[in-house]
């Protein structure tokens, strides 16, 4: 399968975006596709002007695209961070949000990425969750979400949210089974060994 014709997943990178909410999906979907070629996707990262940005705890990242050059998106994943305070109130990125939920067939969040959804309107009357300090706030942006406290992720058809930073893991595992299959997620979360155990 040519580059051109794989079917594609976008992670949006913002300054002080949380490190993991971006890079550990970009862990799991990386080694997907570039080791399962077959499988018919690709998966890249992208902020508004292209440019790298400074996440929220000072690693900086490069962006393979900008917004204006994005090709066609099956799955778009915005990730959380302190990054997505401002963006509660940018008429702008909130905007861009809602074009891509016309466009984008499969819209996915980590942490509070999902506050950004909710201020943009996409959540209204739909299950969710968010990192556990902010499921408040999420429920205050809009109280017809059914906030999920207890929950990893919560895939809602078109739309998937996770709750923080290291669920984002867990989120794009689930990824790879709903969009290829549950043995090559498991082959995925082997490659990685992603085999976590609570602290003593």
């Amino acid at each position: 399968m040519t580059q051109d014709n794989t079917r594609k997943i976008g992670i949006l990178l913002f300054p002080d975006v949380e490190e993991l909410d971006a890079i550990g999906p970009w862990e799991v979907l990386s080694y997907w596709t570039r080791n399962f070629a077959e499988d018919g996707w690709r998966v890249f990262c992208f902020s508004a002007d292209g440019n790298p940005v400074t996440c929220a705890k000072g690693l900086t990242v490069a962006a393979h695209h900008a917004m204006a050059d994005l090709p066609r998106l099956e799955v778009l994943l915005h990730p959380g961070g302190r990054g997505t305070r401002p963006q509660l109130e940018d008429a702008e990125h909130l905007e861009w949000v809602r074009s891509q939920r016309r466009s984008v067939p499969l819209m996915t969040s980590v942490c509070t990425g999902s506050l950004v959804y909710a201020a943009a309107g996409l959540l209204a009357g739909r299950p969710a969750t968010t990192h556990w300090a902010s499921l408040d706030r999420l429920a205050q942006l809009d109280p017809t979400i059914d906030v999920r406290p207890g929950e990893r992720f919560v895939d809602d058809g078109d739309l998937v949210t996770s709750a923080g930073i290291s669920a984002g893991i867990d989120m794009a595992l689930h990824l790879v089974a709903r969009l290829a299959s549950p043995e090559r997620a498991r082959q995925v979360r082997r490659g990685i060994q992603y085999d976590p155990l609570p602290p003593v």
